[in-house]
């Protein structure tokens, strides 16, 4: 696959940074630099935006998903404390460069099934040589099969394909292998997008609630209204979740958003049933008009 520079420019400071264009499996990968920031870019495939990373400053979150997938990380465990994550999706590794930041020596792997993208940002955006990370390229159901049972802390979902989440990402078989790579009391987040009518987010709920004691959604209350299209947080766990402060994190964000757990999550499902491997679907593709 060729590899090109794009004419666009940016400007940082008194110098010009060209942005990365190039084709990977998924589509065509660019790169943009950040005019406000010295060393942080922004992935987008097919003109999609993906991820946001700042080499100089991995804990900064800029996309408003992962500020909120950011707060499950920081309130699994005591500060500081290493943990075991598994990400489903890669991207730019960003979620994964955030927990290297703010837990080191935390064991992680990151499965992304786009190995050209996997080489092109470790080649732009390289990983700090002293992050604990590994880097699969395979499919994230293949490779969440080959974790040990019982090994993860945290598996965060973030898979998109085409700007839609795969089917069999979806479904409660997919979640018994999540369940089964998870620590008793390890959770499980979930990066969903949807819009009105909300059908696949209501079926994603109710999945998830057929194989996980607790759930919290985290999302922009429009989002919730079916007003728009956007991205919610799905976050389960069998254990008690942190549902005080996640919600004054969420609230207390540039874009704040709101978390429904308990009853009033249970009956944003509407009485919608949990998705199998035989009735899963990819979720909704966004409209033109969400990347404009």
């Amino acid at each position: 696959m060729g590899r090109s520079r794009s004419t666009r420019q940016t400007r940082r400071g008194s110098a010009a940074v060209e942005a990365v264009v190039e084709a990977v499996d998924g589509g065509l990968a660019q790169l943009v630099p950040d005019p406000d920031r010295g060393r942080a870019w922004t992935l987008l495939i097919d003109g999609a935006p993906q991820s946001h990373v700042d080499l100089d400053d991995p804990a900064h979150l800029s996309f408003e998903y992962q500020r909120r997938l950011g707060h499950v990380i920081d309130l699994l465990a005591p500060p500081g404390k290493p943990v075991h994550a598994l990400h489903l999706g890669g991207g730019a590794f960003t979620l994964a460069r955030y927990a290297a930041a703010t837990r080191p020596r935390s064991t992680q792997q990151v499965i992304e099934r786009d190995a050209s993208l996997v080489q092109l940002v470790r080649r732009e955006l390289p990983l700090d040589a002293n992050a604990r990370i590994r880097v699969r390229s395979a499919d994230a159901r293949a490779g969440l099969a080959k974790v040990p049972d019982g090994w993860a802390d945290l598996v965060i979902a973030d898979v998109f394909s085409g700007a839609r989440t795969p089917a069999h990402l979806t479904s409660v078989e997919f979640l018994d292998e999540v369940r089964r790579a998870l620590r008793p009391s390890g959770i499980y987040a979930a990066n969903l997008a949807d819009g009105p009518p909300l059908t696949h987010l209501r079926g994603q709920i109710a999945t998830a609630a057929a194989r996980f004691a607790e759930l919290a959604l985290i999302a922009d209350p429009a989002v919730l209204r079916g007003k728009r299209f956007g991205n919610a947080i799905l976050v389960a766990c069998d254990a008690p979740l942190p549902l005080a402060e996640l919600t004054r994190r969420a609230a207390s964000d540039p874009h704040p958003a709101r978390v429904e757990h308990g009853k009033q999550l249970t009956d944003f499902t509407g009485g919608a049933l949990p998705v199998t491997d035989e009735t899963a679907a990819a979720s909704p593709a966004p409209p033109p008009s969400v990347f404009r």
